[in-house]
């Protein structure tokens, strides 16, 4: 699946995320709480807030997403966290984001046309940020069970998230702000990102599988509303949906493959998720067909005189 690990504070205490970090500050735990569970979606475990920090298990791809997150810093993007390093239990440790992530607000909060084109425009500034970054040379990616050990064979042409979910999205004043878990972030193309987050926020997806508000929703004008916001170019949007047809089947694809190697994505394939509680053995072969047929209209939309 695009899903990646989330974390939030729980339902009961929804204020989400923080307070700007105090840089200076010692990374060091001897002495401190163990602080307040944060909620993830069951792929990583251990996600606790302590104070102005999230600490995380270390993974192997950890500090090749903290040298990324520190480049994005640098390059003045303020809507991700900041790296910390690593603490004295070997866990790595960010800033923790001020505001509400987006799975825990009424759906009607995040189905404005205003939240798609807030969201636009923070992809696009983190396209701008991230763009000429060049990645350490022992860099380190996520894989899925059924990717591990495969090498990136697309073309590339940025680092970028990769994984626009509603648990990754923080709200401010109603509006996209900031994104947390960069977990997924690797190199891969503007496109693909955009896709990718069209496949969370028009939705991509079949109407009983969407919220009800969006059920009856005009996709392609939805897209072509994101598409205007971003500034895609010609080129981008006449390619964005033959790249979403293949971007579905591989997240169906890797899903199934993925769930009969690990008991984690096994559970998520067959128990309740999507954007309504859908098992994803059953919304994805859905969202494939539905994203088959509907392409041709989205394309068209996005291509025409209108756009």
């Amino acid at each position: 699946m695009a899903r990646s690990p989330q974390w939030s504070a729980s339902p009961e205490t929804r204020p989400v995320h923080g307070l700007e970090p105090v840089l200076g500050r010692s990374l060091g735990c001897c002495g401190v709480s163990e602080g307040e569970p944060l909620i993830a979606d069951g792929f990583t475990q251990g996600i606790v807030r302590i104070g102005d920090t999230v600490r995380r298990p270390l993974r192997p791809f950890s500090l090749t997403v903290q040298a990324y997150l520190a480049h994005l810093r640098d390059a003045g993007f303020t809507g991700a966290p900041l790296p910390f390093g690593v603490d004295e239990q070997g866990r790595e440790v960010l800033s923790f984001v001020l505001g509400d992530v987006a799975r825990w607000l009424p759906p009607p909060e995040r189905a404005g046309e205003e939240v798609l084109v807030a969201l636009a425009r923070l992809i696009r500034a983190l396209h701008e940020a991230s763009a000429g970054w060049v990645p350490p040379p022992d860099a380190v990616w996520y894989e899925s069970p059924a990717n591990a050990g495969r090498p990136i064979i697309d073309r590339t042409e940025l680092v970028s998230h990769r994984d626009y979910a509603l648990g990754n999205v923080i709200f401010r004043d109603g509006l996209p702000a900031a994104l947390i878990d960069f977990d997924l972030a690797k190199p891969t193309t503007r496109i693909y990102d955009i896709a990718n987050a069209l496949w969370y926020w028009a939705p991509l997806r079949d109407p009983q599988d969407r919220p009800s508000v969006l059920a009856d929703a005009d996709i392609p004008h939805r897209v072509a509303v994101f598409a205007d916001a971003y500034g895609m170019t010609a080129q981008q949007r006449a390619g964005l949906m033959p790249l979403a047809v293949g971007m579905v089947r591989r997240y169906h694809e890797e899903s199934r493959a993925s769930a009969e190697l690990d008991p984690v994505w096994r559970q998520a394939w067959e128990d309740g998720g999507g954007l309504v509680g859908t098992p994803a053995r059953v919304y994805l072969p859905r969202a494939e067909a539905w994203v088959r047929e509907a392409a041709p209209a989205i394309t068209a939309r996005l291509t025409g005189p209108a756009s």
